[in-house]
């Protein structure tokens, strides 16, 4: 972890392409074929918000677990649990290094962390930037 001078310009710029990367993944059709790219783009989305966070305090992150955990520490109402985002990494840590092909089940409960999770995270951490 390194010390920055606080940006919240590029954190509402980070913030922006995650929600853009989100509404297109959402969009896309859900098959096993598709599996992968969803639940990797679904976990990236949620990544970027914890960067958001972090990039907003000055602080960069030295790999993926910090923005992670920047969100686990929010008090936000959802309506599936906020740990259950930990759960996206390890699964998309599988599909990217061990070959792991997601399960149709795995896919609809990405979605539906998405669904439950994102948007309410999304408002928190914009209140807090701005």
């Amino acid at each position: 972890m390194r010390q920055k001078v606080p940006d919240k310009k590029k954190a509402l710029s980070i913030i922006e392409a995650a929600k853009r990367d989100m509404k297109f993944t959402l969009t896309l059709e859900v098959t096993e074929a598709s599996g992968s790219t969803i639940i990797r783009n679904i976990y990236e989305c949620f990544r970027m918000l914890g960067d958001a966070i972090l990039v907003a305090r000055g602080i960069d992150a030295n790999d993926h677990v910090m923005p992670i955990n920047e969100l686990l520490k929010l008090s936000v109402e959802t309506t599936r649990p906020i740990l259950a985002i930990g759960s996206l990494r390890q699964l998309r840590h599988n599909i990217n290094y061990y070959g792991y092909l997601p399960k149709m089940s795995e896919i609809v409960d990405a979605i539906s962390i998405a669904d439950g999770c994102f948007d309410a995270i999304l408002d928190v951490i914009c209140e807090e930037i701005k």
